[in-house]
C-alpha cells in the first residue's frame, strides 16, 4: 500500500515538474520572438540650434551647442526638457527646440472582427418609424399622445396596447353582450367594457 502511495506521489511530482518546464520554455520562446522594434530608441530632430546642458537645474552647465537639423537620441523627457545623447554627450535640451521623430514600427496585421450582418436600426429611426405608424393609424393629433405613453377614458383597447404595450395579465368576464376586462400592468390596473377604457388605478400589493 505504501509503495502504491509513493508511486502516485512520484507521478504527481513528475507531472507538476513537466508543466513548469513547459511554461519556462514558452516564456523563453516568447522572449526570443520579441520584435527588434522594442529596442529602437526614440529620436528627435532639432528645429533650431540648442544648448546641451549637463544638468537641467544649472543653465550655465552648457556642454556644447547642437546645430539645427541635428538628430539626437531621446532617453527621457519631462514638461520642459528632453534628456538626450548627441555625439556621445549626454545632457538636456529644451523641448521647444526639437521635434520627436516618428518611429516606424512593423506592427502585426490587424484582423478586424466583422460580425454577421444584422438589421440593427438606430433608436431615433425606431422612434421615427413608430411615430409614423401611429400617425398613419390614428392621425397627427393622437400620435404624440400615444408615443409619450398617455392614456385616457374612452380609448379603445387597441390604442391602449399601442400606447402601453401588452398587459402582464388580462382577466375577462363575459356577461350577455357585455365583455368586461381587467388589464394588469406592473403597478396599474385598467378596466375595459366592450373594448373601451373606463377606469384605472394602482395595483394593491
Amino acid at each position: 500500500m505504501k509503495r502504491i502511495f509513493f508511486i502516485i506521489l512520484l507521478l504527481i511530482g513528475v507531472i507538476t515538474l513537466n508543466g513548469q518546464i513547459n511554461k519556462v520554455n514558452q516564456l523563453q520562446a516568447l522572449e526570443q520572438n520579441q520584435p527588434a522594434d522594442q529596442n529602437i530608441e526614440p529620436t528627435a530632430t532639432l528645429k533650431s540650434a540648442s544648448r546641451l546642458f549637463a544638468t537641467k537645474d544649472d543653465l550655465t552647465s552648457v556642454i556644447l551647442i547642437i546645430p539645427a537639423d541635428s538628430v539626437v537620441t531621446v532617453l527621457d523627457s519631462d514638461s520642459t526638457y528632453f534628456h538626450v545623447v548627441f555625439d556621445e554627450n549626454e545632457g538636456y535640451i529644451f523641448k521647444r527646440d526639437a521635434v520627436l521623430d516618428k518611429i516606424q514600427v512593423n506592427a502585426p496585421p490587424v484582423i478586424q472582427f466583422q460580425p454577421a450582418a444584422q438589421q440593427t436600426v438606430p433608436v431615433s429611426e425606431q422612434q421615427q418609424s413608430r411615430y409614423s405608424y401611429l400617425e398613419n393609424k390614428y392621425g397627427s393629433n393622437m400620435a404624440p399622445r400615444l408615443i409619450s405613453g398617455k392614456i385616457w377614458k374612452g380609448m379603445n383597447s387597441e390604442m391602449v396596447r399601442d400606447s402601453w404595450g401588452i398587459a402582464e395579465k388580462i382577466n375577462r368576464i363575459i356577461s350577455g353582450n357585455i365583455v368586461k376586462e381587467e388589464w394588469i400592468f406592473r403597478n396599474t390596473w385598467l378596466y375595459f367594457e366592450n373594448n373601451t377604457l373606463l377606469e384605472w388605478g394602482p395595483v394593491k400589493k
